[in-house]
């Protein structure tokens, strides 16, 4: 009889259970596909605009190749390995179906709404990792290569990282590591794992490295502001509820965000006396990396001073240390996703064992831990150095971890691909680009009786040479 106190469209039935929050369901659901757009077609535009001209197919498929494997790979086994139940510390069971229609309806193991929501949710930021790293391996992996790649290094690196910080019975979880929305899971790891893979897998050809002008440089800011609007859901979605803490954290992460661009574009100012397009984009996204493992759990004032470090910090390693350190210089990582997104991300990771706020940090994770979720500042303000001390700590520890598993695990992955397949293109197709290895271009222009023999599409249509008037024009 108490639900006669209720508006119709709020009493319980099949389709609204009791347990079920529709206005936090509404904002997972948005916040996953913002984060979705930002794969698709955020990274897909910003890697074929920012590449050579040659490159731009390639790029852009390898980004859409992943994001659809992933989400085969997560429903089949991903999901349950990073978010089931425990098999090792580190590791969860595969004894759930993800599209078993009992469980896609029943309550998610947090927040109030579906499983289905949940696996979705997740299932983005897994595929947006994988892409990641495909920016560091552009302009020369096998295709083929890459094709095997995600679905093993989905199921033997990204779901460990998933499991042992972000899922409950995970060993760093219970530690109390702080990675609000993927410092550690997705920037870190992707990072690390990027900047091994292109090792394996070679340099590009010399010309390429020397020479490496933008294709389009107006679409690669159409892509990273993508990237950039889309981050309302990647740090927004967090809290998995439309919440206080969500709200704190979208706004925390575009003053970052906005902080970290304008540093980096007054250095390459200061430095360099011109301020660069790329330059402004690779700032922007050192500061919405950096933002991310705190986003919700620091101050507005914090927030500021992540974007001035996180502007400046990922700069000098990329300008200066870059081409000072002879290791670094050896790895060929075509969009510097190591320093975009390894040192922001160890950056941001660090900063939030720093700069958590204890109450803010309650609101998030819930609880009434106080030896937990301290920064450093607040615990030498609090005097509890020891608390502050060892959430550094543990922040430390999460680090090492994530990038010793993904150098292993990534190393041995591409050392198993190697046998069955080259990692790297032929010299003809890494010399050629887009035409060998698709039998396509990005940019073919057409009108003047040329066509391409290689070309799938032509194929298809069975297209044939336009007839010519004696005037030159089509007939």
């Amino acid at each position: 009889m108490a639900y006669l106190y209720l508006p119709r469209n709020h009493q319980p039935d099949d389709s609204n259970p009791q347990w079920m929050n529709k206005a936090d369901n509404a904002w997972q659901l948005t916040s996953a596909t913002l984060v979705g757009l930002q794969s698709v077609p955020g990274l897909v535009i910003l890697y074929g605009s920012i590449v050579k001209k040659k490159w731009a197919l390639n790029s852009a498929l390898m980004a859409l190749y992943a994001f659809a494997a992933v989400l085969v790979c997560w429903v089949g086994w991903g999901y349950q390995l990073a978010f089931g139940d425990t098999l090792v510390p580190f590791l969860g069971k595969t004894n759930i179906d993800a599209l078993e229609q009992k469980f896609l309806m029943s309550q998610a193991f947090v927040g109030k709404f579906p499983n289905a929501s949940m696996v979705y949710f997740q299932f983005v930021f897994a595929a947006i990792t994988l892409i990641l790293i495909a920016g560091a391996l552009l302009g020369r992996m096998n295709f083929i290569a890459w094709m095997l790649f995600v679905p093993l290094w989905l199921t033997f690196s990204y779901t460990v990282g998933a499991f042992s910080i972000w899922c409950p019975q995970g060993w760093l979880f219970r530690m109390g590591v702080i990675d609000y929305s993927g410092g550690f899971v997705i920037h870190l790891s992707s990072g690390v794992a990027g900047f091994t893979a292109a090792y394996w897998v070679g340099p590009r050809a010399p010309r390429d490295r020397e020479r490496f002008p933008p294709n389009n440089i107006l679409l690669m800011l159409a892509g990273a502001g993508i990237l950039w609007m889309g981050w309302t859901g990647f740090n927004g979605g967090d809290p998995y509820a439309a919440s206080l803490d969500a709200s704190l954290a979208i706004l925390n992460t575009h003053v970052c965000a906005a902080m970290s661009l304008l540093t980096w574009l007054m250095l390459d100012i200061l430095f360099y006396e011109k301020p660069s397009v790329i330059g402004a984009t690779q700032g922007m996204i050192t500061g919405l990396v950096c933002i991310t493992p705190a986003a919700g759990v620091v101050q507005g004032w914090a927030a500021v001073l992540m974007g001035l470090m996180s502007g400046s910090i990922p700069w000098f390693s990329m300008m200066f240390l870059h081409k000072k350190m002879w290791f670094l210089k050896q790895v060929d990582d075509t969009m510097a996703v190591f320093h975009t997104h390894a040192v922001a991300g160890t950056l941001g990771a660090i900063l939030a064992g720093v700069l958590a706020n204890p109450r803010l940090s309650r609101i998030f994770y819930m609880v009434d831990d106080w030896p937990k979720y301290i920064g450093l500042a607040y615990g030498i303000q609090s005097g509890k150095y020891n608390a502050g001390l060892r959430q550094l700590w543990v922040q430390l520890i999460g680090i090492g971890f994530v990038f010793i598993w993904n150098v292993v695990s990534t190393s041995v992955i591409c050392l198993l691909i190697r046998i069955v397949v080259p990692l790297r293109m032929t010299e003809e197709e890494v010399s050629e680009g887009d035409n060998a290895v698709h039998g396509e271009e990005a940019y073919a222009l057409w009108g003047d009786g040329e066509k391409f023999d290689n070309s799938k599409l032509q194929l298809v249509h069975e297209i044939e040479e336009p007839q010519l008037s004696k005037s030159g024009y089509g007939l």
